[in-house]
C-alpha cells in the first residue's frame, strides 16, 4: 500500500529519474572470456541478466562463473565446469525465452540470478516468479539440473547510481521481489534463495564496479564464496536426490 501510495505522488519524478539514469549511466560491457567451461566433478547451469553476465568484470574469471567454478572446485578438490545463459537487460520473462533457445548440456546446479530488470521495469513479481518457475523446469528437464539457487534481488536502495528517492523506491521494490520470491519457493528443498552475502548489504558501494550499479571483482568473489558454500552443503541431498 505505502508503494503503491509513493509510486502515485512521486511518479512524475520517478519517471524523470529513471530517465535521467538510463541517458546518463556509465554502460560497461559483458565480461570477456566465453559462455562456458569444461570441468568434470561437477557442472553449472548459470541463468541470468547482466551480473550473471559479469558487467563490472573484465573477463569471466574474475567475474561470477569463474569464481563460482573456482571456489567450488577449492573445496572439491577437482575441476567444475559451467554454462553461461546470460544477457544484459534481461528480464526474467526474456531469460526464459533465451534458455529456451540455448543448446544446453548436462547441469548438476542452477543458479538463476534475475530481478533487478523486473524491478526497474515494473514486472509484477507474479510475472517474473512464473517465469523463474519455468526456468527451474527447463533446466531440470533439458540438462538434468537437480538442485536450483535463486539469487535474491540487490539491496538496490544501496546503489550509488541511483538518485534519490528512486534508489528508495527500487530498494523496497526489491525487498518486495525477494519476499515473494521467498514464499514461491518455500518448502521445495531442491529450490533455494541465495541472498547477498552481509558485506554486500552492509557495504554494497565499496563492492561495485565504476558504474555503481554492478558488482567490481571483489564483489563477484565474495558472492561466489557464498553460493559455494549453499552448494556444498546441499551436496548430500542432491546425491540422495538423484538416486531416487
Amino acid at each position: 500500500m505505502r508503494l503503491t501510495l509513493a509510486k502515485l505522488l512521486l511518479g512524475p519524478l520517478l519517471l524523470w529519474e529513471g530517465r535521467r539514469v538510463r541517458a546518463t549511466a556509465l554502460r560497461l560491457p559483458e565480461a570477456a572470456g566465453g559462455r562456458s567451461r569444461e570441468g568434470g566433478v561437477l557442472r553449472l547451469l548459470i541463468v541470468g541478466d547482466s551480473s550473471a553476465a559479469g558487467v563490472g568484470a573484465a573477463h569471466q574469471d574474475e567475474a561470477l562463473a569463474g569464481c563460482l567454478a573456482r571456489a567450488l572446485a577449492a573445496r572439491l578438490g577437482q575441476p567444475v565446469g559451467w554454462q553461461l545463459v546470460a544477457t544484459s537487460g534481461h528480464r526474467s520473462v526474456q531469460a526464459l525465452a533465451a534458455l529456451q533457445s540455448a543448446g544446453l548440456v548436462q547441469a548438476d546446479v542452477l543458479i538463476t540470478s534475475l530481478g533487478v530488470n523486473d524491478v526497474v521495469d515494473q514486472i509484477p513479481p507474479r510475472d517474473a516468479l512464473a517465469a523463474l518457475d519455468a526456468i527451474d523446469a527447463h533446466a531440470r528437464e533439458h540438462a538434468g539440473v537437480r538442485l536450483s539457487l535463486h539469487c535474491a534481488a540487490p539491496p538496490m536502495q544501496s546503489f550509488p547510481l541511483l538518485p534519490q528517492p528512486l534508489r528508495w523506491f527500487f530498494g523496497r521494490q526489491a525487498a518486495r521481489f525477494n519476499a515473494a520470491l521467498a514464499a514461491q519457493t518455500r518448502g521445495q528443498a531442491m529450490r533455494r534463495v541465495v541472498h547477498l552475502p552481509e558485506a554486500m548489504q552492509r557495504d554494497a558501494a565499496a563492492l561495485m564496479a565504476a558504474d555503481g550499479f554492478h558488482p567490481g571483482p571483489r564483489g563477484y568473489a565474495l558472492w561466489a564464496e557464498t553460493l559455494a558454500e549453499h552448494i556444498v552443503a546441499a551436496l548430500p541431498l542432491v546425491a540422495k536426490h538423484s538416486a531416487t
